[in-house]
C-alpha cells in the first residue's frame, strides 16, 4: 500500500497536494475530494445509493486530522466531515482523477445541475 511522505494543503488555490512512497505525486481539488468523500453521506450504504454531490465549485478545507496510520479526516468548510479518506483511496483518486472528474461532470449534465450554487436562489 502506497503511503504519502508529504500532504500539502494550499489554502488560497484549493488544492491538496500529495506525494507518495512509490513516488507518484497529485493535486487533488477540494471540490474533487468533497465530492468524492468516502463517507456513507456520498457514497450510500450500498451499491447504487450514492448522493450526488453539486454545487460545491466553491468548498475549501478548514482542517486535516490524522486517523491512525492509514487514514486523514478532512473538515470541509461547508460542514461535511464524515468519512475517513485512507491512503489507498487517496492514491485511487490521484490515479484515476481523469476518469472520475469525467464521471461526475456527466452525473451533474444529466441531473441538470451546476457545480457552482445559483447566487440568486439563496
Amino acid at each position: 500500500m502506497p503511503r504519502p511522505v508529504e500532504i500539502k494543503l494550499h489554502q488560497k488555490s484549493r488544492v491538496l497536494e500529495l506525494l507518495f512512497d512509490d513516488g507518484f505525486a497529485c493535486n487533488l481539488t477540494c471540490e474533487y475530494l468533497r465530492v468524492m468523500s468516502p463517507s456513507a453521506e456520498v457514497q450510500g450504504h450500498g451499491p447504487g445509493q450514492a448522493v450526488l454531490q453539486k454545487h460545491k465549485e466553491d468548498v475549501g478545507i478548514n482542517e486535516i486530522t490524522p486517523a491512525g496510520n492509514y487514514a486523514i479526516k478532512i473538515h470541509f468548510d461547508d460542514g461535511h466531515d464524515s468519512g475517513l479518506f485512507t491512503w489507498d483511496y487517496l492514491h485511487e483518486l490521484g490515479s484515476r482523477y481523469d476518469d472520475y472528474w469525467k464521471t461526475y461532470l456527466q452525473q451533474l449534465a444529466d441531473a441538470g445541475v451546476t457545480r457552482r450554487a445559483d447566487p440568486a436562489q439563496g
